[in-house]
Order: structure tokens, then sequence, then C-alpha cells
């Protein structure tokens, strides 16, 4: 590795299936608070692979371990791509979340797939990759794992939110990190601009034309999930069983089912970040003005945001580090954060 810094290649592909985000990261050895995204890209999902990763979820087992191997071959490719693009000389290893097929802690399962062996053999560089797996086997929800990173790059802020596929949320509580999934966000809202024949409701504007439908952000707010004490994560699964069925059942109209999705969320966010001054918020969902607004009216903020290289690409940029954590055998999954049994040194890494 060079003395003074260490290059990473990022990668990151988050539940709303917008597509894979690449980042490449300097970090300082020594400090590695000081670092900078020099290039970052998110490259879109074809129809074909984003229907695909969909329908994984009903695969069989002989099913996923293909995809898993030409979703591995896939990221190596793009990897490649992305390195010949901006003419990059220098990475010191590769850190991959995969994308995730099934997340049922409880049951000890969880499946990121993106093999790890295919993206060392097609890159020829050093992977890190599967950060979840290890964290489960010992107790834990195997998520959210971004929170090592807000801790140890971002501690200035009371909270961090990230508004992807789920909002997250992770912040500091008598000495301890805490984190943990508060709701579904881009997961929801995209499937049902989807059903409009677009990929995202921009700025949120569908949203803002529809009605609130009261009965059923009264019955969204009831879930029993929000009931629960983390540590707690969410997965596609219980979107499908508990949310949209129950929007379903009380809405027909999209921009009403918008709506009231959002301010379902506002509402979830609003009452956990109350009156605070210092809230980093990041993701996809940061681009819908609607749903700002609506959590700064929930919240009684006001939201500053940070530079779009930051909002889009926070996550790749901490997948980054907690490889940067895992290749130095530093710990990188937190007890306090996904209830496992100890701190601990997660993710697998690979060799050409």
């Amino acid at each position: 590795m060079n003395k003074k810094h260490i290059f990473v290649v990022g990668l990151m592909s988050g539940t709303s299936l917008d597509g894979v985000d690449l980042a490449y990261v300097k970090f300082q050895e020594n400090n590695y608070s000081d670092f900078e995204i020099l290039f970052a890209e998110t490259i879109p999902y074809s129809k074909e692979w984003k229907q695909l990763l969909q329908n994984a979820i009903q695969f069989s087992e002989k099913q996923l371990e293909e995809l898993d191997i030409t979703y591995g071959q896939f990221l190596g490719k793009i990897v490649n791509n992305f390195i010949s693009n901006y003419k990059i000389d220098q990475v010191d290893f590769i850190a991959s979340h995969g994308h995730t097929i099934l997340h049922q802690p409880a049951k000890g399962i969880t499946l990121q797939v993106g093999n790890g062996a295919q993206i060392a053999k097609i890159t020829q560089q050093k992977v890190v990759c599967d950060f979840r797996t290890q964290d489960v086997k010992l107790g834990g929800q195997g998520a959210p794992l971004v929170p090592i990173g807000d801790e140890l790059l971002f501690s200035e802020y009371d909270y961090c939110i990230n508004l992807g596929g789920f909002a997250n949320i992770s912040f500091k509580k008598e000495g301890q990190r805490i984190a943990y999934d508060i709701c579904p966000v881009n997961i929801v809202l995209n499937a049902y601009v989807n059903k409009l024949g677009l990929d995202y409701d921009d700025a949120g504007k569908i949203a803002g034309s529809g009605s609130v439908n009261h009965q059923l952000l009264e019955k969204l707010n009831a879930l029993p999930f929000y009931e629960n004490l983390p540590p707690k994560s969410l997965g596609l699964e219980w979107v499908k069983k508990e949310v949209f069925p129950l929007i379903d059942t009380y809405e027909k109209d999209v921009s009403n089912i918008l709506s009231t999705f959002v301010a379902h969320v506002a509402y979830q966010i609003g009452g956990i970040i109350k009156n605070s001054k210092a809230v980093l918020f990041t993701g996809g969902g940061v681009f819908n003005t609607f749903l700002i607004r609506e959590i700064e009216k929930n919240a009684n903020i006001k939201i500053t945001l940070k530079s779009t290289l930051l909002i889009n690409y926070k996550e790749a940029l901490i997948f980054a580090f907690l490889g940067l954590l895992r290749v130095d055998n530093q710990i990188n999954c937190l007890q306090s954060v996904t209830g496992a049994r100890k701190n601990h040194s997660s993710g697998v890494i690979f060799t050409p």
C-alpha cells in the first residue's frame, strides 16, 4: 500500500435498484477521516438486470448460485470500465457490498450476490465483500453497516440519515452508536411510480399533486415494526408482506398513494429528529423536494443539503471505508448497532 494514502474503489447497490454506485476514494493512512471522493459514477441497471434482481427472491438455490457468479462478473467488468474511463492508476483494493436478495436475520439468513472471487479474477485486484454474513452468524441483524462510518467520518452530526430504498438513521446515545432502519422510502415510492411508466417521482411532483388518505396513513403508522426497539432492520420481504397489501386495500390512485406514503415517511423520521440542528441527509430520496419539505415540517427543522457527490455516494464511500477497516483487521461492525454478540471485523477477502 502507498505509505501516505490508501486508494479504494467502493461499490454499492441499493434496494431501490437505481444502479451500481462506484466511488474512488483516497484515505490518509494515519487519519481515515481525512478522505476525498476523487471520482464517482452510477451505472444504471438494464431492464434485464433490474428484473433479474427484483425476481431473485423467488429463485432456487442453484439459480441464486448462478446469479451470484454472473452478477460478480458484471461488477468486475463495471469496475474495469470505471478504472479505465477515469484513468485510475492506483487501486489498493475493491470493497463491494453486492446486492441484497434476501435479508431475514431472525432466521439467520442474509444473502448478497456479487461473487468476490469473480470480481477479483476479472479486475486482478484484491476484493473485500460479504460484510453482513458474519454479523448474522454472531446473532446480529447484519445491518445497518454504515454507522461505523458515521461514527468515524461524520462525528460532527447529531444524526446521519440515508434516504434510499429504506430510511436508516445513526446517532450517538449515552456513549454508544445506535442505528436502525426507520421505514421504507424509495422501495415503495418507486414501485407505484413504475405503474405510471416512470422510474421515479421527479422532485416529488406527483406526490405533491395527490391527497393524503388519512385512513391509510393511520394504518401505516400503526405497523408493529415501529413499536420495536433497535436493533432492527427492514427488507423487501417485509414490504411485500406488510406494506403493499395495506396500500392496495385502502387506495388505488397513484398520486394519493405517493402523497400518503411521503406523509408516512415524514412522520416516522420527523418524530425522531425533532428540533435537531445538525442532521446529515444523504441518498437519492434527498432529491425528492416534496419529501424533504414534509420532513422539515414534521421535524420542525431546516435541512441544509451537502454536496451532490456526498449525497449520492456516501454509501459507496463507507463501503470503501468498511473494506479498509477489514483489511486492517479493525472493528467495522458495532454490537450496539446490529445486536451481535460482540464488535467484530467483518468481510471476506479475495485475492486474484
